[in-house]
């Protein structure tokens, strides 16, 4: 039986740690978490806030999914949209889901991230 989502995984290209680091806490607001050594050697990285993490591993070919996303519940949207534009992220607010208040976002590698309540 299911019991919850552990964590997320998107990928991302080699050599944009730097970049993940800066949207995900930066921006986010999300703390760094430590890889595995075994798995640190891979490149990529983890984030975590409350009960939400998402793994960034690195994907020589990467490209950025179109559809595929997290969809990342918010406590207060219309702040954390706020919080966003102000650190310079793209906020693209949608109504097509009856009943919910949300918005897309994009990572600096071009990753889709949904935000609603």
């Amino acid at each position: 039986m299911l019991a919850a989502v552990d964590h997320v995984q998107l990928a991302a290209p080699p050599g944009s740690e730097d970049l993940l680091r800066a949207y995900y806490v930066d921006v986010l607001g999300m703390t760094e978490i430590p890889k595995p050594p075994m798995l640190a050697a891979r490149g990529g990285c983890w984030f975590r806030a409350g009960a939400v993490e998402l793994h960034l591993g690195i994907e020589d070919d990467f490209r950025p999914a179109r559809k595929a996303h997290p969809g990342l519940r918010v406590t207060d949207i219309s702040a954390y949209a706020a919080r966003l534009e102000s650190r310079g992220a793209v906020v693209r607010r949608d109504s097509g889901l009856p009943g919910r208040r949300r918005f897309y976002s994009y990572d600096p590698v071009g990753n889709r991230l949904e935000f609603l309540v």
